[in-house]
């Protein structure tokens, strides 16, 4: 469960750097960057870093799993994860990513919980910059600076709404993960609160108040994470679409725009835009 698994020293990238998590726990540095590219379909089990995590899709779009929710993670998105967080993550499509490992020293004032960021194009340069220096780099040299920016660029990027949050009441919970096997579902606010054996009244508080959701809101987003999923998967828009509960298109672009905002595209044809 450790760190994706014991240290390997064969597992290396072109520039014979590691793409072993394992091998960046201990570096002696505040940031330690890994690059590593991932096949369609992979699935990594629970596990989880003593170190914090900065997940950081630079092609594809992966979905990370942990006990209080999921984060869908597309291309120039990262997924901050606090150390010694389980976590799962997949991949839907091809994915390239690259790993920044933090000093949990050097995050203390970090937020406690996961969350999606938009990495902008100076974090985004930084850490690319970074992972051609040494993994031991110079502190006081051109690594040091990096990786200090690297943190300050984290520590100021907002959060973005491609997070879902779990409830902890069991009931919540069995009817959250019932939307997200078969989010096409037609079944009403009603008929879930029998399911979960709750009245409505206690399912629609419930809902506020331990995911900040409505249960409509969650519902949506439940869609459109899972229709961000099968887009990045190749899927044509139409099947998208229906798969995730619309009968066209263009209304899950209307989903997608209200939850995500009118710049958010979908990929797979399936987008919204501003025009």
């Amino acid at each position: 469960m450790y760190a994706n698994g014991p240290i390997s020293t064969e597992a290396r990238g072109a520039a014979g750097r590691s793409t072993e998590a394992a091998d960046y726990q201990d570096v002696p540095r505040p940031v330690a960057v890994m690059p590593k590219t991932y096949a369609a379909g992979m699935h990594l089990a629970r596990h989880f870093h003593p170190r914090a995590q900065l997940l950081y899709a630079t092609s594809g779009l992966m979905m990370a799993f942990a006990e209080d929710g999921t984060w869908v993670v597309p291309e120039g998105h990262a997924l901050w994860i606090p150390p010694l967080l389980p976590h799962a993550v997949a991949t839907h499509g091809a994915v390239a990513m690259c790993s920044a490992y933090l000093d949990p020293a050097a995050v203390r004032s970090f937020a406690a919980s996961c969350r999606v960021i938009a990495v902008s194009r100076l974090l985004a340069a930084a850490l690319t910059a970074l992972a051609e220096e040494p993994v031991l780099y110079a502190e006081a040299g051109r690594g040091g600076h990096l990786a200090a920016l690297v943190l300050d660029e984290i520590g100021r990027a907002p959060a973005t709404p491609l997070a879902l949050p779990l409830p902890r009441d069991a009931r919540l919970r069995r009817v959250c993960l019932a939307l997200i096997e078969d989010p096409a579902s037609e079944a009403d606010l009603d008929a879930w609160a029998d399911r979960a054996g709750a009245s409505r009244r206690t399912l629609t508080r419930g809902f506020r108040a331990e995911t900040g959701l409505s249960f409509g809101d969650w519902r949506a987003r439940a869609r459109v994470i899972r229709a961000l999923a099968l887009a990045a998967e190749g899927r044509p828009p139409r099947a998208v679409a229906a798969a995730v509960g619309y009968r066209s298109a263009q209304a899950l672009r209307t989903t997608v725009a209200r939850v995500l905002g009118p710049e958010r595209p979908l990929g797979g044809g399936v987008g919204v835009s501003a025009a």
